[in-house]
């Protein structure tokens, strides 16, 4: 498949999602000819933690992992809130990560990944703290203290200052 011919699924918090973590993989991801959608759990208006808006494409409810060849998780501080104990998303992630797609989380998010049962005997990455790190020891991951870890199709990254790095390694993975 050619990877203009592939999409990407967003996902972020409906409040507080970190702006730079959704913006930047975006731009990169978009920039190397794949389509992108947004989904959030309630769809509508979301608004970053700096201060952006976004309108999702579709709520989480509405999505069907089977259309889309990476399903990626931004962080922020909504994440803990509006994501890290969302069936619906844990779903779409496992349903992704079983069908062989691309799944990816930055920040706060990989701790989506551990909850959703896709980082058992991998190696990831999160945004340190005490939930985090044992969201990441309860879904079985090693933990790894590096910007980004890709562990097969699985991408992890650890904050804003690895956004472009995640990007890039995504559209890497879309690659192979």
């Amino acid at each position: 498949m050619e990877v203009g011919d592939m999409r990407v699924l967003f996902v972020v918090a409906q409040e507080n999602f970190r702006d730079e973590e959704y913006s930047v993989p975006k731009g990169i991801v978009e920039k190397a000819g794949v389509s992108t959608a947004t989904a959030s759990p309630d769809g509508g208006v979301c608004r970053g933690v700096l201060g952006g808006r976004v309108k999702a494409d579709l709520k989480l409810s509405d999505v069907k992992p089977g259309d889309y060849d990476a399903v990626v998780v931004v962080g922020g501080g909504g994440s803990q809130k509006y994501l890290w104990n969302n069936r619906e998303l844990h779903g779409i992630l496992k349903s992704a990560f079983d069908g062989g797609r691309v799944v990816a989380a930055i920040c706060l998010s990989g701790a989506v990944l551990a909850k959703a049962g896709v980082l058992k005997g991998r190696e990831a990455t999160v945004f340190e703290t005490p939930e985090s790190l044992k969201a990441l020891r309860d879904g079985g991951a090693k933990h790894v203290r590096e910007d980004v870890v890709v562990d097969g199709k699985v991408i992890t990254a650890v904050g804003p200052q690895a956004a472009a790095e995640f990007g890039e390694r995504i559209v890497e993975a879309l690659g192979t």
